[in-house]
């Protein structure tokens, strides 16, 4: 009798170090899928002055992961279920390293070689952690989302923040570079799940997906939805620093002003997933994520720079709510895990192909005009665009 009572124990111990390591290692491998690409921004003057690009090209710099995503996301969910869920996001995690140290090397060729490996790997991460919840997880998806986006969210802020000081001291190589140390403590952390009970993308015939997503039109306004909000995001994690900066803020201060939009993020990036899940409509989140996006635009256009600080609440509030409610949609919007994957695939590759067109377009518009007023009005045009798209998408309904 005990010593059944002793393995049962066990078994519960066991069963609780596996979720804590497996919540780890998930909180690891979040910091790795934006920190490489939010460093970019704060230091986008000393990469240009460094190599003598244009803006054109510096925005580039942000796009190129974006186009990466578009191109590689429709494969990911295929390429899980040849090698496995876990398997197939470790080696991911081994191709961003390479990107990392490639792109800190020094030179233009490098850099973008490095920068394109990089958003190879990040889309395999993009597209199959919400369907990894799903299957391992499927009565936690809404607080494994948050956790989930919290942890990528507080990294992107931090490297925000840090990467001019860091570039300021050590060079703009070191700031690119530093997002390495993430890399390889996720790959430690993510060891012990390679050896755990795998989440196999493999089944039955009569399981598998059958449901085209382009011929849905749900899949189509969720993938404008991640489209346009990830529109927003890229270029405003692009450009806001130089906005603020030709409106007389300090290079450093507007470093940090990133650095606020991503970490007023936090809170809802964890609460609104866990919300969702609960409401049968989410159009009230989008409401709210939609007026806090016209606040925090308006404030920006209208240069009322000494409350830079309150419009980057605004804009973190809203980024933050629309990020964890579009997490969420593929999940909710999806009858099985399989088809979750599958219309993640699909609304990423159109949603980041609508993303990369961002920090290019405001870089040549900005070049064109020689103003950032047209720039800042495209994100509030953005902003009503996405407001549509995600009001359509919140209605209970499956592909």
């Amino acid at each position: 009798m005990n010593s059944k009572l002793d393995t049962n124990t066990n078994k519960n111990l066991l069963s609780n170090k596996s979720i804590w390591l497996f919540t780890l290692a998930i909180i690891f491998f979040a910091t790795t899928l934006r920190t490489p690409l939010t460093v970019v921004g704060p230091i986008i003057s000393f990469i240009r002055d460094g190599l003598g690009i244009s803006n054109v090209l510096a925005g580039f710099l942000t796009t190129i992961p974006l186009l990466a995503f578009a191109v590689v996301s429709p494969f990911a969910a295929r390429i899980a279920r040849k090698f496995g869920m876990e398997w197939t996001l470790f080696y991911s995690v081994i191709i961003l390293c390479a990107g990392v140290l490639l792109r800190s090397v020094g030179s233009t060729a490098l850099l973008i070689l490095g920068t394109i490996l990089i958003g190879v790997a990040i889309a395999f991460g993009n597209v199959l952690i919400p369907s990894y919840f799903k299957l391992k997880f499927p009565l936690h998806i809404g607080i494994l989302t948050g956790i989930y986006s919290v942890s990528m969210n507080i990294s992107a802020g931090l490297a925000a923040g840090v990467s001019y000081p860091i570039a300021s001291g050590f060079g703009w190589q070191s700031a690119l570079g530093f997002s390495l140390i993430l890399g390889i403590l996720t790959l430690l952390f993510w060891l012990p799940l390679l050896k755990d009970h795998k989440v196999e993308m493999k089944f039955a015939s009569s399981d598998a997906p059958k449901k085209k997503m382009w011929k849905s039109p749900l899949a189509w306004a969720i993938a404008a939805t991640m489209g346009l909000q990830s529109f927003i995001f890229y270029s405003s994690s692009a450009w806001l620093p130089d906005i603020f900066i030709s409106q007389g803020m300090s290079a450093q201060d507007a470093g940090w002003m990133g650095s606020i939009m991503q970490l007023a993020q936090i809170p809802l990036t964890f609460i609104i997933p866990i919300i969702a899940g609960k409401l049968s409509s989410q159009r009230p989140i989008v409401l709210f994520f939609s007026l806090c996006y016209v606040i925090g635009f308006t404030g920006v256009l209208m240069e009322w720079t000494s409350l830079a600080v309150l419009w980057m609440v605004f804009l973190g509030f809203a980024g933050g709510s629309s990020f964890g409610l579009v997490l969420m949609f593929f999940t909710l919007r999806t009858e099985t895990a399989f088809e979750a994957a599958d219309l993640s695939g699909f609304a990423q590759s159109v949603g980041y192909l609508i993303a990369a067109i961002g920090p290019v377009l405001f870089g040549f518009v900005h070049d064109a005009t020689n103003s950032w007023t047209i720039p800042i009005a495209l994100f509030l045009i953005a902003s009503a665009l996405l407001f549509i798209a995600s009001f359509i998408s919140a209605k209970k309904q499956f592909i």
